[in-house]
């Protein structure tokens, strides 16, 4: 049986007394730029001694279209090429960080999909095991800058404004569904208040025609794209379970059927099974049926080690209100449970169990106790909010990969997301890691003046409030 004084610990839950030590960690393996402590003891989970890679992410990237000009999608002239997708978001985000990742999807066998993948490679990322789909499409969208919505447009259900990939769409419809709880997770307006963004472009100037508070435009063509068949019998398990974390996210159950089933079999408890992390990412534009999505989300949630979720995803999913303490309490499973909060941070749940089963995340039981650490977001002047919530992901998993303490893990997530608010694409480069570094030993006071603009990652020394 473990207790507080055993080493047997589910991987990366709690390494950081471990940071900052010079020592080599015994037993530990090292690669590249992260430590991982491999549990021990006689009742120990089976630790995945042989990981080739530390983090491995699974679900759909989509080429993307920006407007090259403030406006409505019906009266753009012109768009810019880019790439979307919330794993290979925080793959190409853990990669920068100086992690080894590999990002497993599948693709057309067309130009948006070796895009993707030269593109995704060219982050740092292994995705040797992206498959080519001979006869589905890739996924593409059309978007404007502005806010997540997190309830779909009135009278429609389903995905508002997305289509089969071979019909054309009308402009219109409401973005797929995070608000606060996603992309929005760790920015305070410059002015303080909740939900504010500033309007400050990529080159300091003013963006004609932005509303930070306005809802986004998006047209999705996804519907039957390679990704959508992905499925326990097709996609590559010992690929997909070959590193120290496997990045998940609801988006990929959403997407049809067979990913529900490939999710599913991947939460599932069994030996050797890696550290899972599940953002939920609830889009309430890809549910046709949103009770059934909140039943989804949760069960998923509830086989994962690590769960990342919005205060505002919580009550339009699953209708839980009364803050993160009430999010904790429905979703108790998980080790570690990190609750953004949008203007007001991020809360993290750690829980020190006495016991652990061999496999999967700890039965909770009324001696299981909780370390609550909250930190406040930053004051950031927002370019774009796609994009920011797959980048706090990255940045707290790399900062527990580095064995950091959860504050200091928050604060890393934080960082990384105000990165990618401040540009207009759906990747920020992050800070290097000494930047990163030097504004996470901050004292509280200090980081609470800290305010974060377009260019701040190369700049020598960040803007203050009084």
């Amino acid at each position: 049986m473990c207790n507080a004084h055993c080493v047997c610990r589910l991987l990366l839950s709690n390494i950081s007394a471990n940071a900052g030590s010079t020592e080599p960690l015994r037993p530990a393996i090292r690669r590249g730029a992260s430590a991982i402590v491999t549990p021990t003891g006689p009742d120990c989970p089976e630790p995945a001694v042989d990981a080739a890679v530390d983090v491995v992410t699974l679900g759909e990237s989509m080429v993307t279209f920006l407007p090259s000009r403030p406006g409505r999608l019906a009266d753009v002239p012109s768009f810019d090429r880019g790439i979307g997708g919330a794993e290979s978001n925080v793959a190409c985000g853990l990669a920068a960080a100086g992690h080894s990742v590999k990002w497993v999807s599948r693709v057309g066998a067309d130009g948006f999909g070796r895009h993707l993948v030269e593109r995704i490679a060219a982050h740092g990322v292994d995705t040797s095991a992206v498959q080519t789909d001979p006869v589905r499409p890739t996924g593409i969208y059309f978007r404007t800058a502005g806010k997540r919505a997190l309830t779909a447009a009135a009278g429609t259900d389903g995905e508002q404004g997305s289509g089969d990939l071979r019909e054309p769409v009308a402009d219109g419809g409401s973005d797929r569904g995070v608000g606060r709880g996603g992309d929005e997770c760790s920015g305070r307006g410059a002015d303080g208040g909740a939900d504010r963004r500033s309007d400050e472009g990529a080159v300091g100037g003013a963006i004609e025609g932005f509303d930070g508070d306005s809802p986004a435009e998006v047209v999705y063509y996804r519907t039957g794209s390679a990704a959508s068949a992905m499925s326990p019998a097709n996609m590559p398990g010992d690929e997909i379970r070959s590193g120290r974390v496997l990045h998940l996210s609801g988006i990929t159950a959403a997407l049809s059927a067979d990913c529900l089933a490939l999710l599913r079999n991947l939460t599932a408890p069994r030996p050797g099974r890696p550290l899972v992390s599940f953002d939920v990412n609830y889009r309430v534009d890809l549910w046709h049926d949103r009770a059934d999505a909140g039943r989804i989300l949760l069960d998923l949630a509830r086989g994962s080690d690590l769960v990342f979720v919005g205060a505002d995803e919580a009550e339009a999913a699953w209708g839980v209100t009364g803050g993160p303490t009430a999010i904790r309490a429905t979703l108790p499973e998980p080790r570690l449970l990190v609750v953004k909060e949008g203007d007001r941070g991020a809360t993290v749940f750690e829980r020190e169990p006495h016991e652990d089963p061999p496999h999967g995340p700890a039965t909770v039981t009324a001696i299981a106790t909780d370390t609550v650490t909250h930190v406040p977001a930053l004051r950031v002047d927002v370019v774009a909010h796609v994009g920011a919530g797959d980048a706090f992901a990255a940045g707290f998993l790399s900062a527990t990969l580095r064995g950091l303490p959860v504050r200091e893990r928050i604060r890393h997530g934080h960082l990384m997301a105000a990165a990618a608010l401040t540009v207009p694409d759906d990747l920020g480069a992050p800070p290097a890691r000494e930047h990163a570094d030097r504004l996470v030993a901050l004292d509280d006071d200090a980081w609470g003046t800290l305010r974060l603009g377009p260019g701040w990652t190369r700049a020598k020394e960040e803007v203050r409030t009084p």
